[in-house]
C-alpha cells in the first residue's frame, strides 16, 4: 500500500474524528495537531511495518 487516506470531521462532543477509507482506522483528538499524531500512530500499530502506507493524506 503506497498511500491511506483519512476523512477529518468535527465531533459533536468537541474536538476532532478520524477515519480511514478502506481500513478500519478511527482516532479522535482535541486539537488538529494531536489528531495528525494520533493517525500516525494508529497506522503505525495497524500495519506490519513492511506493510505500512508511505503517504497519509488527512481531507
Amino acid at each position: 500500500m503506497n498511500e491511506i487516506i483519512f476523512i477529518i470531521e468535527e465531533s459533536v462532543d468537541g474536538g476532532f474524528e478520524a477515519k480511514a477509507l478502506g481500513e478500519s482506522i478511527f482516532t479522535e483528538a482535541e486539537t488538529i495537531e494531536e489528531l495528525k499524531n494520533n493517525i500516525k500512530e494508529a497506522v503505525f500499530c495497524h500495519f506490519e511495518e513492511e506493510q505500512s502506507p508511505k503517504i497519509i493524506h488527512l481531507q
